[in-house]
């Protein structure tokens, strides 16, 4: 299977010091869900289902299906697993501390909500604003750290884009903006025809 860490080369799509740190510490809220069945309880399951929206912070997981996994000592949240359609798939979503926009797409979302690490897989795709974007069968995010793993999963492969730092265009000369040069007028055809004028002159 190949692995490949997406951490060389200046941690590639995100940096340590632009995650979000604070995301895990707020409370998750389920903003929207069409059903519902469970009970908060310790080591419980509860299920929501249609147009689901959780939030937690920044962070935002929409799915078509959501399953709320309880801790097995308190009702705090152990983790989540979200599952949608082909036609509408689970994505997630979070502000870093930059205010870049970090969004990813797979057909499975599994957040550990203990460590703070999203897991996308099957087909799975993430985009950091400003930075570039990661392909492949299995993406593991931290969502404190921005570190992240890909793996192909034995077929395909884990492809990744970066983005170049954009430059600032040069300042105008003489504090005038620029304007590109007028093209340069096409030779005539050695082929053309001699004009009226040259003709009559012999």
């Amino acid at each position: 299977m190949l692995r490949l860490s997406l951490l060389a080369t200046g941690l590639l799509l995100l940096q340590p010091a632009m995650a979000r740190q604070d995301d895990r510490n707020q409370p998750i809220h389920v903003v929207h869900a069409d059903s519902f069945d469970g009970y908060n309880q310790p080591n419980t399951i509860s299920t929501f289902k249609g147009s689901v929206l959780i939030n937690q912070g920044t962070m935002k997981l929409i799915g078509d299906i959501a399953k709320i996994y309880t801790a097995k000592e308190d009702t705090s949240v152990d983790h989540i697993v979200v599952t949608g359609t082909p036609q509408k798939r689970p994505h997630i979503e979070q502000i870093d501390d930059n205010g870049n926009l970090m969004t990813g797409d797979a057909d499975q979302l599994y957040y550990d909500n203990v460590n703070g690490v999203a897991i996308l897989t099957g087909t799975a795709y993430v985009h950091q604003q400003n930075k570039g974007d990661a392909r492949g069968a299995k993406l593991t995010y931290n969502t404190q750290t921005g570190y992240m793993v890909g793996e192909s999963g034995g077929a395909g492969q884990v492809t990744m884009t970066f983005l170049p730092k954009q430059k600032p265009l040069p300042p105008p000369k003489h504090g005038a903006p620029a304007t590109p040069p007028a093209p340069a007028k096409p030779a005539p055809s050695p082929s053309a025809p001699a004009s009226a004028s040259s003709a009559s002159k012999e």
